[in-house]
């Protein structure tokens, strides 16, 4: 059994990734944590499925050791993911990742905590999403000169943009065109922008109602390749996988092309 700890448990992701490991033979809840404010801080991790645990949520992050985690599943905020990497490093334990919006000290930070535990880190722990990353290098290469614009649409409370998802598919497209995504993004278009420059990578952000995640990239002039994120439980079972695949390992970064074997020999 994989002994686990989830932070923002009485969220919607967290309630997923607790879902899921209670349906998981292989997986164990023994940590469940908030923030203090949370209005779930003493409950039982598992009420909301109508069960009963011996895991209450709480926001002492010394439940974490205490508790005897192997790994900790982190899809909080970036403020909230810091103090848990701080946590996870000092005890030595585990940490998969699938929080977005960090900033480049942030990711810094877990570049460095990565030097002293193992941490799986991903925009999207979905498998179809990183096979579409793959697939999304392969069409850039093969098209060259199309032009590329990524449109990603989610529901109106998430707060950054464009998605982490979003920006991977970017940076994917354009290494794999022999780019720096920085240099070639287009953010934002407003007013009169001109024409297109030639080798520049679009985006376009929507946010409305209760979207999961839809994200598309179109190569202009020969179709489409999209991917549409139904509900969250894809994120949940790949994030169990990357839980699963960090047990045993060397300290370092993962991603998800590690955990699912797609990166090329």
């Amino acid at each position: 059994m994989i002994k686990t700890a989830i932070s923002g448990a009485s969220g919607k992701m967290g309630k997923m990734l607790i879902e899921a490991i209670m349906n998981h033979p292989e997986f164990e809840l023994v940590a469940a944590l908030d923030h203090a404010g949370s209005s779930s801080i003493g409950q039982d991790a598992v009420a909301f499925l109508g069960k009963e645990s011996n895991v209450k949520i709480t926001a002492d992050t010394a439940c974490i050791k205490v508790s005897g985690a192997q790994v900790l599943i982190d899809f909080t905020r970036p403020e909230g993911t810091v103090g848990y990497l701080k946590v996870c490093g000092e005890d030595k334990i585990a940490m998969v990742i699938g929080t977005t919006g960090f900033s480049a000290e942030q990711k810094n930070l877990i570049d460095e905590t990565a030097k002293v535990i193992p941490i799986a880190f991903a925009p999207n722990m979905s498998t179809g999403v990183n096979v579409t990353f793959k697939l999304l290098a392969e069409a850039a290469k093969l098209m060259p000169d199309y032009d590329c614009e990524i449109v990603e649409m989610h529901h109106n409370r998430k707060v950054d943009a464009p998605s982490g998802t979003a920006v991977e598919m970017g940076r994917v497209i354009a290494e794999a065109r022999g780019q720096k995504l920085e240099d070639v993004a287009e953010w934002t278009r407003h007013g009169h922008t001109g024409p297109r420059v030639k080798g520049s990578i679009g985006f376009a952000v929507l946010r409305g109602g209760d979207v999961v995640g839809d994200h598309r990239v179109i190569f202009a002039g020969k179709g489409e390749i999209a991917h549409l994120s139904a509900s969250r439980e894809g994120y949940a079972q790949g994030a169990l996988k990357a839980a699963a695949f960090l047990i045993g390992k060397h300290n370092g970064l993962y991603n998800m092309a590690d955990v699912l074997g797609l990166k090329d020999n």
